[in-house]
């Protein structure tokens, strides 16, 4: 009897010893391997389940996340499916039986169901052994991509389209800023009146210094949090971390001074969430960015932008290499993915790695299947010689698309009228083809992160023959809200309807053009009237055959001031109003 007793218990040890290394992925035992017993790792805790009490949840969604997030979700899911156990919190009693183990909390993240933090490698296989923990994961540190790459060589690498500036004037003075706007065509969708109106933007970043920036004194800004240090100051403050970085990229997509700089989503409402520690060589770890996703959906966001891209390690932590840039194997990347399914349009930086002949130069989370990793273009519409390429491990084309990240006109955090145009990167890039983003969802809030991808791909400036050095090219926001408006999704197809677009530009002096699209082939009219409606001329009259037509009206013998335009085709009429400032 004494001899089985003995055997039982060391059975029963061995049971739980096998259970508790098997918990451990073979990451996280390399890592312990190579630790002595008092040394504290980083961990994932993951559960099993987020408990038994989770019903509630299900009968009222709007204690999970807010109205705005669940309204945004329904474009994508069904209403019995608008919130899922991943969006459930992660359960506390779980956590607290962690901390009661000597468990430093860091971050929690409910999409994956598990924490992180802090835990003495003696302490893992208790940890591992509660019965609710399911596996335990090293967190990976990555060294980021130069936020800021050196422009050395800018040789021509693609031919791309002419990017003069457009005749007449603008809605807004754009200053030194014009160049970076003009390249995707966004002045144009200004001059319709768009401007991120009613679309809320999340920007992750290394922190957000001198807010009191005077392209910023309009900006809504509704909602801001510390990841790094966990307070809601994303500014510089005493604690860790630079925000240098995220008051550019935040000028970028929305800032707001005449004569200056103006971003093209200056009209939005943005969230700030500061996630990279610049104080470290491991600057920042996914955790902080998976919460702050987590916490952005909660409040409804629509558009994120991040200027960061993570790939090389610093020994002897585990970490991700080129190799596993294939859209499933980085946590970030899955959480990025999942952003995008429940509705978020996720645009990153594609990295500052430049081109390598014998694999992708990406960071994730630019690897996404669903995420648009964005490259950068000078301002002759050039691939950036330090933009990252692809393809992806799977045979997916990478970057996505291609925006201007090469000495772009930014806001610096030395003063309250800083500008500066040195910097350059696929950091610069992103929020350029983010700000673009929420124009089209301002126009079209219906549209989902992938059908406005997909519109955003079939009018850029490659879309007929994309690559894995600059994807399906560079954004074309005129074009793709011309597509939105008239239903043309890509040149080989015919407008739905009769259309009469707005002018470009508007006000205008001496020139604008006029845009308008025809189904078939058709009689068609445009006059040119009066404020009174009084007809002043007969701009076109003539046959015209399918397709969306451009013509220009010339206003030197007008008089200032606001003229309408009327197209007639068939039993279709339409009317809009220009604008002559002189």
């Amino acid at each position: 009897m004494k001899y089985l007793t003995i055997f039982v218990i060391l059975f029963t040890v061995m049971m739980f010893a096998q259970s508790s290394v098997e918990k451990l992925t073979p990451q996280l035992n390399v890592v312990l391997e190579n630790s002595n017993s008092s040394e504290e790792l980083l961990v994932w805790v993951f559960f099993n389940d987020k408990g038994n009490e989770t019903q509630n949840y299900f009968q009222k969604p709007s204690t999970v996340v807010s109205e705005k997030s669940l309204n945004r979700r329904a474009k994508v899911l069904s209403e019995d499916k608008i919130i899922s156990q991943r969006d459930l919190p992660v359960n506390q009693n779980y956590i607290s039986r962690l901390q009661s183990a000597g468990f430093e909390l860091k971050q929690k993240s409910k999409w994956f169901n598990g924490v992180s933090g802090w835990i003495k490698s003696s302490e893992l296989s208790q940890i591992a052994n509660l019965p609710f923990v399911k596996q335990m994961d090293i967190v990976y540190r990555f060294r980021s991509d130069k936020f800021e790459a050196d422009i050395i060589d800018e040789t021509p690498e693609e031919s791309n389209p002419d990017f003069s500036k457009p005749q007449g004037i603008n809605s807004f003075n754009y200053g030194q800023s014009l160049t970076q706007l003009n390249i995707i065509s966004v002045p144009q969708v200004h001059d319709l009146g768009y401007t991120g109106n009613g679309v809320t933007i999340c920007m992750m970043d290394a922190g957000f210094d001198r807010l009191s920036h005077q392209a910023f004194s309009s900006m809504n800004i509704i909602a801001t949090w510390d990841f790094v240090n966990g307070d809601p100051d994303v500014q510089n403050g005493s604690d860790m971390g630079n925000g240098s970085h995220g008051t550019s990229t935040l000028s970028l997509i929305g800032g707001f001074y005449e004569g200056q700089l103006i971003g093209p989503a200056f009209g939005a409402e943005f969230i700030l969430a500061k996630t990279e520690n610049t104080d470290s060589e491991t600057p920042i770890e996914e955790d902080n960015w998976i919460a702050a996703m987590e916490w952005a959906d909660s409040i409804g966001v629509d558009v994120t932008s991040t200027s960061l891209s993570y790939l090389d390690y610093d020994p002897p932590y585990p970490s991700y290499t080129w190799e596993d840039m294939d859209g499933n194997t980085a946590r970030i990347t899955n959480g990025a993915d999942y952003a995008v399914y429940i509705g978020i349009f996720v645009a990153n930086s594609a990295g500052n790695a430049g081109f390598n002949a014998s694999h992708n130069t990406l960071g994730a989370p630019a690897d996404g299947d669903s995420v648009m990793a964005i490259g950068s273009v000078t301002s002759s519409g050039n691939r950036s010689s330090f933009s990252s390429v692809g393809p992806t491990v799977d045979g997916r084309i990478k970057p996505d698309l291609m925006a201007m990240g090469s000495s772009n006109y930014v806001a610096c955090n030395s003063s309250n009228t800083c500008y500066s145009s040195f910097g350059s990167g696929t950091s610069w890039s992103c929020p350029m083809a983010a700000g673009a983003a929420a124009l089209l969802l301002e126009a079209d809030s219906s549209l989902t992160p992938m059908q406005l991808a997909s519109l955003m791909k079939n009018t850029a400036s490659l879309s007929n023959n994309p690559n894995n050095q600059m994807g399906w090219g560079i954004v074309n926001t005129y074009s793709a809200l011309q597509s939105l408006l008239t239903g043309v999704n890509n040149t080989n197809q015919l407008p739905e309807d009769f259309y009469l677009l707005q002018n470009y530009p508007n006000p205008f002096n001496p020139s604008t053009k006029i845009r308008f699209a025809v189904p078939e082939k058709s009689s068609v009219k445009i006059y040119l009237h009066d404020i009174l409606g009084s007809e002043i001329a007969v701009i076109l009259d003539e046959e015209v055959n399918p397709g969306i037509k451009e013509i220009e009206l010339n206003g030197s013998n007008l008089a200032s001031g606001v003229y309408l335009v009327r197209m007639v085709a068939n039993n279709y009429q339409q009317t809009i109003k220009i604008s002559l400032l002189k």
